[in-house]
């Protein structure tokens, strides 16, 4: 078929394309076209809208360290709920610490205030107690507690351990001080009546660093047998005594003597019993005696001087006067007298002269019936005059432990005493151990005395004749005594023959002793004779009286006839 018959039949050339016919559509169908994009820009506007408009804020929290949590992972929680989850982990500038970025939810706006506490919660074993046992299987998580401030935070310095009480916990705090901390640490607990009714919050070491601070929290509603004449002690560790009464052991509990712990109770006796006001300032004794004692008072610093060694005197002795324990020993140090050129011992104490309590009040009032001032230095005066005097004591045989006491000494030497001088110094005496050692050199001094090699020499001879005599004894004395023992025993053999069997010495014995008694018999009848008539001596006896006839036997009456028996 040739090209002119194709083009005839109405078909196109083989070497033309059919052009393209464009045909306009409506304007409907061409926005049904852009209505799906429009509509998932829109969707996708509003889930950034309401994801901005549920997000909460972001804060920034400082750690030590970042061991456990994961960005993205690692989730915030108050109460064990979830109020946030970490976004970010970073070093800082410094490269001293990490921060961590998280984002609150909107529900949580208000941990991201000024107060706000935040720390990882992890597995924990102390002597406190365990706990965050639960991150074992769940993983580590940040803890928060919020606080009472509305004032907004952003960045926060992070705990490195839980808080021993959270904020709103019912209850109230207070603050205890102390020379140390002893064996106290945070979490530990504390006492009432042997239950624990609180804990250790907190604790810091004072400005003047001469103390320590401890803050605690008693529990509601335990919190108000806390009042203003409450006394708290150190009830850490294991109180052994040995007194009167035998071997005393006293402890709160098995966790006081591993992690320590802290009581207090009201005073015996007439006190305040007012609740205390929160934050209220106690002090924290080291035992329940000291601190059930009576107020110390004013303390007064004194000083002793003594002549003698005082070897086993040490810091923390105590004073006693007569037997009551008034102070402390808080020095001992020597020094060196030019004129004797010997090295005396100075002690210094603290006292508190109101523990002797009625005493000292009475001694305060008989001053002022003088029309003088009550001073520690005029009574000590007074004292000192009557015999008053220092001794160092021994306090223990064993240990060898020496204590101060303060006794009047009978006898005792005046001495000047200066009630102006600065600090007041009490005259000493020796005490029982200086007189122990002094009579024990005499005992020395005697026996040095005594010629022992004299009595050596004397016994020697005594011991030498001793031996002759006894040489003498066993060689001639013996034998004959042995002899003389022989014939003894031969007597002794023919005397009992003699008076065995039937010899005629022992029937003569037998008859003189018959008649002998027969004797005695007679003897007996005539003295009773003589003693009922002794008229007998001059008259001679009496005949005997004639025999006096037997009455007939009482016959029974016959009963008459008649009549009834």
């Amino acid at each position: 078929m040739t090209e002119d018959s194709h083009v005839e039949q109405g078909q196109p050339p083989r070497d033309e394309l059919p052009r393209p016919v464009v045909k306009q559509r409506r304007f409907k169908e061409s926005l049904m076209i852009w209505l799906v994009p429009v509509l998932a820009a829109l969707v996708g506007l509003s889930l950034v809208i309401h994801n901005w408009m549920q997000a909460g804020p972001q804060i920034t929290i400082s750690f030590q360290s970042a061991e456990g949590l994961d960005a993205g992972k690692t989730p915030v929680k108050y109460k064990n709920v979830v109020i946030g989850k970490v976004k970010k982990i970073r070093l800082s500038a410094d490269r001293s610490h990490v921060l961590v970025e998280v984002a609150l939810e909107k529900s949580a706006e208000g941990f991201a205030t000024k107060g706000t506490r935040y720390w990882v919660v992890r597995p924990r074993i102390g002597l406190g107690g365990v706990s965050g046992i639960d991150t074992l299987f769940s993983g580590v998580f940040i803890g928060a507690d919020v606080g009472e401030s509305n004032q907004p935070q952003d960045e926060f310095v992070a705990l490195e351990a839980p808080p021993a009480v959270n904020h709103g916990a019912r209850g109230r705090s207070f603050v205890l001080h102390s020379d140390d901390l002893g064996s106290l640490d945070v979490g530990s607990p504390v006492y009432y009546r042997r239950i624990q009714v609180g804990r250790v919050a907190s604790y810091a070491l004072d400005k003047d660093g001469k103390g320590v601070s401890v803050r605690i929290f008693v529990d509601g509603p335990n919190d108000h047998f806390v009042t203003r004449s409450s006394r708290f002690w150190n009830a850490s560790g294991v109180n052994l005594s040995v007194g009167a009464n035998g071997l005393k052991l006293n402890t709160q509990s098995l966790a006081t003597v591993l992690a320590g712990g802290v009581a207090f109770q009201d005073p015996p006796g007439p006190h305040d019993s007012t609740p205390a006001p929160g934050n209220a300032i106690f002090n924290l004794f080291g035992d329940k005696d000291t601190a059930m004692a009576p107020p110390d008072g004013e303390p007064h610093y004194i000083r002793m001087r003594f002549q003698q060694s005082e070897r086993g005197l040490a810091v923390d002795a105590p004073v006693e006067f007569l037997g009551i324990n008034i102070g402390k020993v808080v020095s001992v140090r020597l020094d060196y007298d030019e004129k004797t050129q010997k090295f005396p011992v100075l002690v210094g104490a603290v006292v508190y002269p109101q523990r002797l309590g009625s005493a000292y009040e009475k001694l305060e009032a008989m001053a002022e019936a003088r029309g003088e001032k009550p001073a520690l230095s005029r009574m000590l005066g007074r004292l000192i005059a009557h015999g008053l005097r220092a001794q160092a004591r021994s306090g223990n045989l064993l240990t060898g432990q020496l204590y101060v006491s303060l006794d009047f000494v009978p006898h005792a030497a005046k001495v000047a005493f200066d009630p102006g001088a600065r600090p007041l110094t009490i005259p000493t005496a020796p005490g029982s151990f200086d007189k122990l050692q002094e009579q024990l050199a005499e005992i020395v001094d005697k026996l040095d005395k005594v010629p022992f090699d004299s009595i050596g020499k004397h016994l020697d001879q005594s011991l030498a004749a001793l031996n002759a005599t006894l040489k003498q004894v066993n060689g001639q004395t013996l034998p004959a005594f042995n002899d003389t023992l022989h014939g003894v025993q031969t007597t002794l053999g023919s005397a009992n023959e003699a008076f065995s069997g039937d010899s005629p010495l022992r029937r003569n014995l037998s008859a003189t002793l018959e008649q002998v008694q027969r004797m005695a018999r007679s003897l007996r009848v005539l003295t009773d004779y003589l003693g009922s008539h002794p008229e007998a001596l001059l008259r001679g006896r009496r005949a005997d009286p004639p025999p006096t006839p037997l009455a007939p036997p009482h016959q029974p009456s016959q009963p008459k006839s008649g009549s009834k028996p």
